[in-house]
């Protein structure tokens, strides 16, 4: 982490820091921040790492954050994705208040600044390819060469960026680019592109555009025309902050401060949005809100909690170095959220009929549970128990190892708030799976507690047969088997995971379909629950028993309800 002391004795990191000292340096006399997505898929768990720093640094400045789309890739973007990303950011707990912008707003603008640079020999119209653009444009080790057509005249440039801008040209057969440096050792600065011929509908614009600006050239204009202070951005954007600093100076605009943080990286999952397409696209997944998926929309599918999510996004911090968060730090946040907030339920998710032999014929009994003994104002319920039960299959064994705290011939366990029981025999198919389970129950241990002091060290979920309700449990793992899906090469531990991929898919970097957990996704279809259950709704959190938190799916239909595993009950992390 890089950070230091405040006066206060306090720990900042470098941002804050930053900001810190040009409020009181005078540079700028508040904090304005922006969060500036590209409509152009949905947002995920690295996106929500950016909210919490853009709109976490405007709010504890009592300054202002605008949500301002990048809009100037009009064959990717939809308004699906604009409508979805509104969404997540205020489900995430944030809010830009009135300033929604878009950097199609500026377009206008955007062409009178390229103008300007014409007008004063800072930009010309060049003819060559995209491809004889990057031969041109050299290597980090060899210096680029001036194009054919840079030194057209300010007569010439004006006109044929009219002409550009009147659609006379076809696509990709002229550009508009900056007059800089072709011996820069930054290749962000060896002239480069800033506008380009695109026949295309825009979402907003529709066809009133034939040419769109690059996102090095939109997005620090933007920024300026929107009074922002403090351009915040993954490091990735640190080699643009000369060209980004350049236009605003040579424009004579408003300039912002470009400070750049590392973006987060989370084991057994990818993050580029292009690869999470492809897994949508192809049928990998179900959908972007597949909850195997790290989108905002597939945590919260799955059950994850803002509250949750941002107070990992706290703990990872902000850094200048590029790492790997183990995603065990995450389940740990989701964990320790709804430890306190998830009513207990009890569910079999593998069920075997238990007969209590002495159990009176046709009684019902209904006995008291608490909802979350973590919330002494999450009440009690009553759940009914009868003579014959549903348990775990995994419960019960025939000549089970040592240690086994379970059922077994003439073993004793408790039974969740009910009683303790003994078993006394086990029926089985002709297949050697186990089909009945009979037992004898102690009517002295009401409550599943009893005062003559035997241990008991086995305790077991259950449900009434006659009572439980079906459900469907979907079992969601991580969606990769390996820590590190997007390495090309890779350790003899993870070799036998990218053995399905082929060296054309590796080359062109899909590696990481090569990677895909082929069990992260088990349906138990036939799953028996506690009648309370049934009504079971949507934004609703469950603890179920010794399995793991659950939240209803969205596939829930009335009379079939289907929950999804957020996370298991152990916590890999606090061993760390």
């Amino acid at each position: 982490m890089d950070c230091n002391k405040d006066g206060s004795g306090e720990t900042q990191d470098f941002i804050r820091k930053a900001v810190r000292d040009d409020l009181e340096g005078g540079r700028f006399r508040s904090v304005h921040t922006r969060f500036p997505p590209e409509p152009n898929g949905y947002l995920h768990i690295g996106h929500a790492k950016a909210i919490c720093i853009d709109f976490g640094m405007a709010r504890e400045f009592g300054g202002l954050c605008n949500l301002r789309f990048d809009d100037t890739n009009p064959v990717k973007e939809d308004v699906e994705f604009a409508d979805a990303i509104m969404h997540d950011i205020r489900w995430l707990g944030f809010d830009w208040g009135d300033r929604l912008y878009y950097a199609s707003d500026y377009f206008e603008k955007l062409c009178e600044y390229a103008l300007q640079l014409i007008d004063a020999g800072h930009a010309y119209v060049c003819d060559l390819t995209a491809d004889e653009i990057r031969d041109y444009r050299g290597t980090l080790t060899r210096p680029g060469r001036p194009s054919p057509y840079r030194e057209r005249s300010r007569e010439e440039n004006l006109a044929l960026f009219k002409r550009m801008a009147a659609g006379e040209f076809p696509d990709g057969s002229r550009t508009l680019r900056a007059k800089i440096d072709m011996a820069s050792p930054n290749i962000n600065m060896r002239d480069p592109v800033i506008f380009r011929i695109l026949h295309a509908e825009h979402h907003r614009t529709g066809d009133r555009w034939k040419i769109y600006p690059t996102y090095d050239f939109a997005h620090g204009q933007s920024d300026s025309l929107e009074g922002i202070t403090h351009s915040l951005c993954s490091l990735e954007f640190e080699i643009h902050r000369p060209l980004y600093d350049w236009f605003c100076e040579t424009l004579g605009i408003h300039h912002p401060r470009q400070i750049e943080f590392a973006r987060l990286n989370l084991s057994y999952t990818v993050m580029s949005k292009r690869k999470l397409r492809t897994l949508v696209e192809e049928g990998y997944v179900t959908g972007w809100d597949d909850p195997r998926m790290p989108t905002l929309c597939g945590l919260r599918r799955r059950g994850y909690t803002p509250r949750a999510i941002r107070d990992f996004c706290e703990r990872i911090g902000v850094n200048k170095m590029d790492s790997t968060v183990d995603i065990a730090l995450l389940e740990h946040c989701l964990r320790e959220d709804l430890n306190t907030r998830a009513q207990r339920r009890m569910v079999v998710l593998d069920p075997v009929r238990l007969v209590l032999d002495n159990w009176p014929a046709g009684k019902v009994e209904m006995v008291e549970a608490e909802n979350n003994p973590e919330d002494a104002n999450a009440g009690r319920r009553h759940i009914p128990f009868s003579g014959e039960l549903f348990i775990e299959r995994e419960d019960v064994m025939e000549n089970p190892p040592p240690k086994y705290h379970r059922l077994a011939p003439g073993r004793e366990v408790r039974l969740k708030h009910g009683y303790y029981v003994t078993c006394t025999g086990i029926e089985k198919d002709t297949s050697g799976r186990i089909t009945l389970v009979h037992a004898h129950y102690d009517p002295a241990s009401r409550g599943g507690w009893s005062d003559d002091g035997r241990k008991v060290l086995g305790t077991l979920h259950w449900v009434s047969a006659a009572e439980a309700v079906d459900i469907e449990v979907r079992i969601y793992d991580r969606l990769f088997r390996v820590e590190k899906p997007e390495l090309k090469t890779e350790g003899a531990d993870e070799a036998p995971a990218r053995e399905e991929i082929s060296a054309q898919d590796i080359a062109a970097g899909r590696e990481y379909l090569g990677c895909l957990n082929a069990d992260s996704l088990r349906v138990l279809s036939v799953c028996r629950a506690e009648p309370a259950l049934a009504d079971a709704q949507p934004g609703e959190f469950f603890q179920f028993l010794r399995q793991g938190y659950f939240v209803p799916d969205t596939a829930s239909q009335p009379g079939k309800m289907v929950f999804n595993l957020s996370v298991r009950l152990k916590d890999s992390w606090k061993k760390v």
